[in-house]
């Protein structure tokens, strides 16, 4: 296993834009949410923002995309290239394959959602007090001592490296950068505009509990938590459920792949044990 992890951590160090798109969701992670703190102000009670911490954490939304793409490309990269199969001849068993790159990917997604989350709050922390959200207008500093705060910046960081876990499973099941990527977007970002579009209360509610970017994303919210769709833990608890089922199905879709191939009476030759 620890073969398989150091190889899959040269794999992604050494792949072309990894540096980029990891700079590239740090970039704009923190520029939309120091845009938007910058752009609400509250001169009056009727424009304020209710959730501060919500607002400094707005970039998530567009930075959540970048970190999709990293995730796809580290498994659509392979068989872009056809590396795949030197992946495979040096580890077979492709559960430890995907375990590892999972593992890494996961890691790099904390790793660039903790200074892109970070970064997102400190611009708020910076930016809001100029824009009228002050103590005197009812509104505290930002402060990761502030527990509500503290579980917003640590959740807003799980988040992302769930949705990177969800990336790497649908680009598992379906092996192709194009389709993985629009798939994992249009399940993120599908799902919301579809609840724009719907006129019930009920519905539109339900909707923003099973959908992964609007419930998960309530791990920001710091104000009236019994007036959200979905409690903050329980939001995230939804997104896990969609990386597991993706994940899983990435797995049974490499395995068949696999059965079928190796028992396909259309080759002439024998099908090594670590063919794609």
């Amino acid at each position: 296993m620890i073969r398989a992890l150091l190889a899959e951590w040269t794999k992604i160090r050494t792949q072309p834009g990894t540096g980029w798109l990891l700079l590239g969701t740090v970039a704009v992670t923190v520029a939309v949410s120091a845009a938007t703190s910058a752009a609400l102000s509250c001169s009056s009670s009727a424009a304020c923002h209710p959730d501060i911490t919500q607002l400094s954490l707005t970039g998530t939304d567009l930075g959540q995309a970048v970190v999709a793409v990293i995730a796809v490309l580290a498994v659509t990269g392979e068989y872009a290239t056809g590396m795949i199969r030197t992946t495979l001849a040096a580890v077979p068993r492709r559960i430890v394959m995907l375990t590892a790159k999972a593992t890494v990917v996961t890691t790099l997604a904390l790793a660039v959602g903790t200074v892109a989350v970070l970064g997102s709050l400190l611009a708020g922390r910076l930016i809001l007090p100029g824009q009228g959200y002050t103590p005197a207008h009812g509104y505290p500093d930002l402060s990761l001592v502030d527990a509500t705060v503290l579980r917003a910046t640590a959740g807003t960081v799980l988040y992302l490296a769930l949705i990177a876990l969800l990336s790497l499973g649908v680009a598992t099941a379906v092996r192709d950068a194009a389709a993985a990527i629009g798939s994992v977007l249009g399940l993120l970002y599908l799902f919301p505009l579809l609840g724009m579009a719907i006129s019930s209360p009920d519905w539109h509610r339900h909707l923003q509990q099973i959908a992964p970017m609007t419930a998960g994303l309530e791990i920001q919210a710091s104000t009236d938590p019994n007036t959200l769709p979905i409690s903050p833990w329980a939001g995230l608890g939804v997104v896990a459920a969609w990386a597991a089922g993706a994940l899983l199905a990435g797995g049974l879709c490499s395995a068949s792949a696999t059965r079928e191939r190796q028992t396909s009476p259309s080759s002439s030759r024998p099908m090594p044990r670590a063919e794609v």
